[in-house]
């Protein structure tokens, strides 16, 4: 059956873009080899109609020149067209990309989705609000027991409370005034030392008549044996 009919055939894949554009570009690189060497043909024509004087033999040179210009013009036509061809497969080729991104991004978010729903079925948010309740309810028995433990024993009930507002008033006025005074509080002052100079330092002995002592003033003279003299009016007597 197969000798009769044939066997047939598998077609085979359609070219990719990517296979599309390696080949558009190794065309191009053809034509851009064939432009370069008509680019030194026109040199070399170039220099032969500098040398060659005006005449028949300048413009058969000339000729060959201007065919060659055509054939450079033709290559260059298409070279420009499979540039085109080049740029609308890159950005089919960008495009395609482009959505293959978000195909993916589209499969991530839905594992992503899946995931998140699968967590939120074990937290309840009434759940967290009696927590947070029961929660406040133990910071406020926390500063219950604090404040019974921080209770003074000794403090007298009968305290007049106007009594020590006045003290702390006059307390306060006190400081004030110290404080004008020398601009420093007087708990904030250095210390003076006791001057000791001061508290050692003598009078100075006196000078003069009044500086005799009283009791020396009427005192009689002595002689060199410190006895008292005797006058010399009774030693003639």
């Amino acid at each position: 059956m197969k000798r009769v009919f044939g066997v047939k055939k598998e077609k085979e894949p359609p070219p990719s873009v990517q296979d599309a554009s390696d080949r558009i570009n190794k065309r191009g690189e053809t034509v851009d080899e064939k432009i370069t060497r008509l680019d030194a043909e026109l040199s070399k024509y170039k220099e032969q109609i500098k040398r060659t004087r005006p005449g028949p033999a300048q413009e058969a040179v000339k000729a060959r020149a201007m065919r060659v210009l055509k054939q450079k013009r033709m290559y260059e036509g298409q070279r420009d067209m499979l540039y085109n061809q080049t740029f609308n497969l890159d950005q089919v080729s960008f495009a395609a990309e482009g959505i293959k991104d978000a195909q993916q991004t589209m499969t991530a978010l839905k594992a992503a989705n899946k995931e998140l729903k699968g967590m939120m079925k074990t937290v309840k948010i009434e759940d967290i609000d009696s927590m947070q309740d029961e929660m406040m309810d133990l910071m406020d028995v926390s500063s219950e027991i604090q404040e019974s433990l921080g209770r003074s024993y000794n403090v007298p009930d009968d305290i007049d409370e106007d009594d020590l507002m006045g003290e702390l008033d006059a307390l306060e006025a006190d400081m004030g005034m110290e404080t004008e005074s020398t601009g420093v509080p007087a708990y904030l002052q250095p210390d003076k030392e006791p001057d000791l100079d001061a508290e050692l330092s003598l009078p100075s002995a006196p000078t003069g008549h009044g500086a005799v002592p009283p009791s020396r003033q009427n005192a009689r003279p002595e002689d060199e044996l410190g006895l008292p003299s005797v006058p010399r009016a009774s030693l003639r007597d």
